[in-house]
């Protein structure tokens, strides 16, 4: 029921007001108040009604704060003091589709011990609906996004003299642009008017998406180009001509930034390696978690951790929150570049260039079965091998991941290396290696 994210799909088919009705019922027979937001999709009302009507079926107050980001629903759960939090979103899948994600008061989302229990919860049929006069009460606060914006505000510096063109996709980024302003910062929106059919563009952002946001930085003249997905929890960046920044190279940078002497910060284990030389050129260290934010929350929960983030756009500083906030993401980006220049140099100057990262996707029936086969050959070719998501194994000067697609029969190989010919000798040992269990199989 639950990936990485909580639970995503089509809306009529994977979701449906029954299944809301049913997680909301699960997570009110143990929650006193539970905070009920939701994205711009069309499908979100029908959603966070179902939600909020199971919740108080079994006794539990709702506090609904209406369409909004995802960051500001995680946040809210903690200053409303209540014990869960319920996000009706798919965050960046298609206009189509809507989910359900769950979050605690730390800002953290449900890891998956606590999405188990929901689930058996279910399948076992513990849910004591409570009497008519104990049914739960719901309540809206509408300030939600403007407590936001107002803690953002107080978080950073004046942005005078940072120019920006940021788009919103139509999605629910609002809270970004009104904390840059309210700082200084010039800020062009894009596609601002909020839209859950997400006509401007798809609402997740890359460089095939992000066309217009490119073409407008250099039009326009501003310092850099800023862009979230539909529910704001991933922030992305182009340069000041317009180029799309890697989710590697951003990652290196806001590490860089965060990082102090023996600190650590987390990411995925399919981050390159040049994430961590930058950390360890900085003094600090790198910690690697399998795919998925709520992995990358859970490593920066603990002490002496300063940030941990994924290239997708995800990006956590553990003092401020355990969620993704990709509004908090937009103004220490806007803050670096009012601080230390042009957000070209200070790219270039992480030297990304010296890295060759090679790719394949291999098909298999049985995926399972495959990465057993191939787990046990890598283990007897290499004596330090990583396992806590796929296959990971580091050599001196580069390294190689072999992993399960989450959604298609497929097994993708990754290999990474300092130069070029180290990256093509690891790609192709592993390679082989995989497909030789294709043929033996």
């Amino acid at each position: 029921m639950f990936g990485t994210s909580g639970i995503r799909g089509p809306v009529g088919e994977t979701v449906t007001a029954e299944l809301a009705l049913r997680i909301g019922r699960a997570v009110g027979c143990d929650a006193q108040t539970i905070v009920v937001g939701q994205d711009a999709r069309l499908s979100g009302d029908v959603l966070a009604d179902a939600v909020s009507a199971g919740a108080r079926e079994c006794g539990a107050d709702v506090i609904r704060i209406g369409v909004t980001s995802t960051p500001t629903i995680a946040r809210t759960v903690g200053w409303m003091g209540a014990d869960a939090g319920i996000g009706i979103t798919a965050s960046h899948n298609p206009a189509s589709d809507n989910g359900l994600k769950l979050w605690t008061p730390s800002g953290r989302a449900f890891d998956r011990s606590q999405t188990r229990e929901i689930v058996h919860r279910l399948n076992r049929d513990e849910i004591s609906l409570v009497g008519w006069d104990e049914l739960g009460e719901e309540r809206e606060w509408p300030d939600a996004s403007a407590r936001h914006v107002d803690h953002l505000v107080s978080s950073f510096d004046e942005l005078d003299d940072v120019s920006i063109a940021f788009d919103l996709g139509n999605g629910t980024g609002r809270v970004s642009v009104d904390a840059l302003y309210e700082l200084g910062a010039t800020v062009n929106t894009i596609d601002g008017q909020r839209d859950g059919r997400f006509p401007a563009r798809k609402s997740e952002p890359n460089a095939e998406t992000l066309v217009a946001l490119q073409k407008a930085v250099p039009a326009l003249g501003v310092d850099i180009g800023l862009a979230h997905d539909g529910d704001s929890d991933r922030l992305v960046a182009v340069d000041e001509t317009g180029s799309y920044i890697s989710g590697d190279y951003l990652l290196a940078l806001f590490a860089r930034d965060a990082v102090t002497e023996g600190s650590s910060v987390a990411v995925p284990i399919d981050t390159s390696l040049l994430v961590q030389d930058v950390v360890e050129a900085a003094g600090g260290s790198v910690s690697y978690t399998p795919v998925g934010d709520v992995y990358v929350a859970e490593k920066v929960s603990k002490q002496g951790f300063v940030f941990g983030g994924e290239p997708s756009g995800a990006w956590i500083w553990p003092d401020e929150t355990l969620a993704p906030d990709g509004h908090y993401a937009a103004l220490k980006l806007a803050s670096i570049v009012e601080r230390d220049g042009p957000i070209s140099e200070q790219i270039a100057s992480l030297n990304g260039d010296n890295y060759t990262t090679r790719r394949k996707n291999i098909p298999f029936d049985d995926k399972k079965q495959a990465m057993n086969r191939i787990a046990c050959a890598v283990h007897s070719n290499y004596d330090t091998v990583n396992t806590i998501d796929g296959i990971r194994v580091d050599t001196d000067d580069g390294w190689f991941l072999v992993r399960a697609s989450g959604t298609e029969p497929l097994i993708r190989v990754t290999a990474e290396a300092r130069d070029e010919d180290t990256a093509n000798r690891l790609f192709d040992d592993i390679v082989n290696l995989v497909e030789g269990e294709r043929v033996a199989a």
